[in-house]
C-alpha cells in the first residue's frame, strides 16, 4: 500500500478563540481584509463583532451568499475583492461562506467566471488570496479541505471544485460559535459530520491517518450529536461536535467523500433537501451495502462499540428518527417515477470512490427500500 498525507492548514481551536483574531492576524502579517459571511450575521450582529475584534484589519463585508453558493455569488465576491485591493478573506459560518470564500479568493486573481472551472476541467493557476476560515456550525469540514461545493443554475450543475489553493491558510475552530445553532441543523451538519468519516474510511482511496482520524471523530459524533439536540447550550458536547466536524474533515480531505454523498447532490438541488440530511437520508443503507465488501467496516464499528456495521446502520437509522431526519420516499417528496431519472443523476463522480460499485439499477433498488 503506498499513501501520501498532508495538512497545510493551521488549526487554532478552542472555546472563545475568536477573541484572539486580531492578534493572529498580526501574527500572520494580514492586513486590508474581507469577511465573506451569511447574511443572518449581519442581523445578528455576529460579523459587526468580528469586524470589531479585527481592530481596523478588516475593511469591507460581502453578504451576498445564498445557502447552496452559486455562480452568480461568486463572481460577485471577487469583484469587490478585485475593486478594494483585497489582501485576504475572512469566511465566516457554514460550508455556504465558506466554499464561496474559497472560490472567490482564486477566481479574483483570473478575468474569467467561476463558471468556467464548475465539471469544465479547467484548472486554477496557483495565485490565490489566503484564507482564514472560521465554521459556525459543526458540519461541513471545509475549513481544513480544499472542496468548494458550488451551483451553476444557467447550466442545471451542483459540483465540487477541487484546487489546493482552496486551502483556507488558518482555521480559526470556536465552538462557542455553535451553541445558538438551531436543533435542526445541529442534526443536519452533524449528520454530514458523520457522513464525512465513513465514506472518508470506506472510500478506495482510504489510508491510514485518515482511517484514524474517521475512527475518532464518527466515535465523538455518535456520543455528542443528540445530547447537542436536545440542548444547545450544552457546551461540553458543541465543543466535541466541533472537534469532530474539523477532524472528520482531515479524515476525508485526501480519500474524498463516496456513495452518500454522490446521492446527496440531486436529493438537494433536486428535493431542496439540505445538504446534510441528503447525506443522512442514504448513510445507513451505503453502510449496509458497503459492510458486504469491506471487512474493515466490522473493524470501524468494533472500535466505536458496535458488533457489527450492520448494527452500527441500525443506530444511524435510529438517531436519524430521533432527530426527526427524513427517513422515506414520501418524507422526502420522492416519488416512484422519479427513481429512473433520479438514479442516474446519482452517478456523481464521488460515486467512483464508493468500495462497491453502484450503477443506476442497484441505487434504485436500493431507494425502493426506502418506499415504506
Amino acid at each position: 500500500m503506498e499513501w501520501r498525507y498532508s495538512q497545510p492548514v493551521t488549526i487554532i481551536f478552542g472555546s472563545n478563540k475568536l477573541n484572539s483574531l486580531h492578534e493572529i492576524l498580526n501574527e500572520y502579517g494580514l492586513k486590508n481584509g474581507l469577511l465573506v459571511c451569511d447574511p443572518f450575521f449581519e442581523k445578528n450582529g455576529l460579523s459587526q463583532r468580528v469586524v470589531e475584534l479585527s481592530k481596523g484589519l478588516i475593511k469591507d463585508v460581502f453578504f451576498d451568499i445564498t445557502p447552496n453558493p452559486t455562480v452568480e455569488n461568486v463572481d460577485s465576491c471577487a469583484d469587490i475583492i478585485r475593486k478594494n485591493n483585497i489582501e485576504f478573506l475572512i469566511a465566516l459560518g457554514g460550508g455556504s461562506s465558506l466554499d464561496c470564500a474559497k472560490a472567490s479568493a482564486s477566481i479574483c486573481k483570473t478575468n474569467d467566471s467561476i463558471r468556467e472551472y464548475i465539471g469544465t476541467g479547467k484548472v486554477f493557476n496557483n495565485d490565490s488570496l489566503p484564507i482564514i476560515a472560521i465554521p459556525t456550525t459543526s458540519g461541513t469540514g471545509s475549513e481544513v479541505t480544499c472542496v468548494s461545493v458550488l451551483t451553476d443554475h444557467k447550466n442545471n450543475i451542483k459540483a465540487p471544485v477541487v484546487h489546493k489553493n482552496f486551502y483556507p491558510k488558518i482555521a480559526i475552530i470556536d465552538p462557542v460559535l455553535t451553541i445558538t445553532v438551531p436543533p435542526y441543523i445541529t442534526a443536519s451538519t452533524g449528520f454530514d459530520v458523520l457522513a464525512h468519516a465513513l465514506e472518508g474510511f470506506w472510500s478506495k482511496n482510504h489510508q491510514p491517518i485518515c482511517d484514524a482520524l474517521a475512527i475518532h471523530a464518527a466515535k465523538l459524533v455518535f456520543e455528542n450529536l443528540y445530547d447537542a439536540y436536545v440542548d444547545g447550550s450544552n457546551l461540553a458536547a458543541r465543543e466535541k461536535l466541533s472537534e469532530a466536524s474539523v477532524i472528520a474533515g482531515l479524515a476525508f480531505s485526501i480519500p474524498k467523500t463516496a456513495g452518500s454523498h454522490a446521492c446527496s447532490y440531486p436529493l438537494t438541488s433536486i428535493y431542496k433537501i439540505p445538504h446534510g440530511e441528503a447525506c443522512a437520508f442514504t448513510l445507513d443503507l451505503f453502510t449496509r451495502i458497503n459492510t458486504k465488501v469491506d471487512d474493515r467496516l466490522s473493524y470501524f464499528a468494533n472500535q466505536l462499540g458496535y458488533d457489527s456495521a450492520y448494527e452500527m446502520a441500525d443506530r444511524i437509522l435510529e438517531l436519524k428518527k430521533m432527530m426527526n431526519m427524513k427517513i422515506t420516499l414520501k418524507d422526502a417528496g420522492i416519488k416512484l417515477d422519479d427513481l429512473e431519472e433520479l438514479s442516474k443523476l446519482c452517478m456523481h463522480p464521488n460515486m467512483l470512490n464508493n468500495p462497491i460499485e453502484m450503477n443506476p439499477s442497484s441505487i434504485k433498488n436500493m431507494f425502493l427500500s426506502l418506499n415504506y
